[in-house]
């Protein structure tokens, strides 16, 4: 009988099902909260780590060409080049960022809801670099403002402030 993945007998491995249930329901749980935070506070003051700002930068400088209006291409993101790119950003984040790999839902596209076909599973770190620089140019926005009607998120001086209207 030959051992899988890490000496794992999967004759008498406990039942991963119930495993990938369990980081279903922690993906879901996570959407959910983040969907709440941005319901809450408009995105461009949100931050969702202590290193925003190298995330960004390192987002910035790792991938210059990356454009958080556009739709992601899951393709592009996960052909081998892609892979070698990401994992190359997150690996940077292995001791500093808790779960940086752990999986995550991330919507395609800014303008979008959380939907089936909207979203795409992703490690955290991902997440992080794209929400992060969607929430800097204040495309999360429309978030805030659908949950409350009749404010408004206005820029003034690189800063954000909610205001009623």
């Amino acid at each position: 009988m030959s051992l899988g993945p890490a000496g794992i007998n999967p004759e008498e491995a406990e039942n991963f099902e119930d495993i990938e249930k369990q980081f279903a329901v922690k993906a879901v749980e996570h959407m959910s909260t983040y969907w709440s935070i941005l319901e809450k506070l408009p995105g461009s003051r949100l931050r969702l780590t202590k290193l925003d700002d190298d995330i960004h930068a390192h987002l910035r400088r790792d991938f210059p060409d990356f454009d958080p209006r556009q739709t992601l291409n899951e393709d592009e993101m996960k052909s081998k080049t892609g892979k070698e790119r990401w994992r190359k950003f997150m690996m940077a984040y292995e001791k500093t960022v808790a779960d940086y790999n752990f999986g995550t839902l991330l919507r395609r596209d800014a303008k979008w809801e959380y939907g089936e076909k909207e979203t795409i599973f992703v490690p955290r770190m991902q997440f992080y670099a794209v929400e992060i620089a969607r929430n800097r140019e204040g495309l999360n926005d429309w978030i805030y403002e659908q949950a409350h009607p009749g404010e408004k998120v206005e820029k003034t001086d690189g800063d954000t402030a909610a205001t009623k209207s």
